[in-house]
């Protein structure tokens, strides 16, 4: 701890050296400029009309939506099981897609750390840095709308998340029961079968849960851009300025939101 000397010639202990005060405080200055900077953009940029308007606007809308319109809610029932469907096949075909490109990006199980390793990881970063949003923007132009897009562009978005996961369980697994099967003359697969997934079962089988509470989440808002679901209603009645629909579909939205995560929470505390 550094130290400094009074008249009196007794120390003074000090928590920091002069140096790095210094440049703790030069720290300071330069996110001060920073965010003077940026705020500074953002507020020519910004038409403050708007903001200042902006809590009329919203009662005046909150006005128009209540009450909902409850008649329509039996045109939700298909809606609302499509947006299920996207997320429990969309979780499924990730989770296949997934387990391979785990196991050849751990390292205790890639065949090769220095070619088949980075590719595998290369998926799993590519696949995370965009959002299912726009997977399902783009996949809409290359297929066409429908449920179809939004189930492949969670599935797309769900690879790495879920390979992550699984190749650091594996990674973490107990090595000496896999030592113990391979003395035995056991084969490559069958060290993997017996003295592996056993091990990793429970984290794949969280990691699966949890993904599809996710996945319920995001695609409620894929049909936004025509990727099928109870989202595609919510286009429509925004579009339509349809108010008391948009008001009955939030309200399904979240009902069915609370209902999924309730159920993803039980089944996790089974799991675990």
């Amino acid at each position: 701890m550094p130290t400094s000397t009074n008249a009196s010639g007794e120390k003074i202990w000090k928590l920091r050296t002069r140096n790095e005060t210094l440049f703790r405080w030069a720290l300071w200055l330069a996110t001060i400029i920073a965010f003077y900077v940026s705020w500074m953009k953002i507020s020519d940029q910004t038409t403050w009309f708007f903001v200042y308007d902006a809590p009329r606007i919203a009662a005046d809308i909150g006005g128009r939506a209540w009450p909902p319109r409850w008649s329509y809610i039996d045109q939700l029932g298909g809606a609302i099981w499509d947006t299920i469907n996207m997320a429990t096949l969309g979780t499924i075909f990730a989770l296949f897609m997934a387990v391979p490109v785990a196991f050849l990006a751990a390292r205790n199980t890639t065949p090769s750390k220095t070619f088949i390793r980075p590719v595998a990881l290369l998926v799993i970063v590519s696949t995370r840095s965009i959002n299912s949003l726009i997977w399902a923007l783009l996949l809409v132009s290359i297929i066409g709308p429908g449920v179809l897009a939004g189930i492949v562009a969670i599935a797309i978005r769900s690879i790495g998340f879920c390979a992550k996961l699984l190749y650091e369980a594996i990674e973490e697994i107990d090595s000496t029961q896999v030592e113990a099967i391979t003395a035995t003359g056991a084969s490559r697969w069958q060290t993997m079968a017996y003295g592996i997934v056993p091990q990793i079962m429970p984290a794949f089988a969280g990691i699966a849960v949890f993904r599809w509470d996710i996945n319920f989440r995001e695609s409620t808002v894929l049909g936004l851009v025509g990727a099928g679901g109870i989202g595609l209603q919510l286009q429509g009645s925004l579009n339509t300025l349809a108010w008391p629909q948009v008001s009955l579909i939030l309200i399904v939205i979240l009902v069915a939101v609370i209902i999924g995560e309730w159920v993803s929470a039980r089944v996790r505390g089974a799991i675990i």
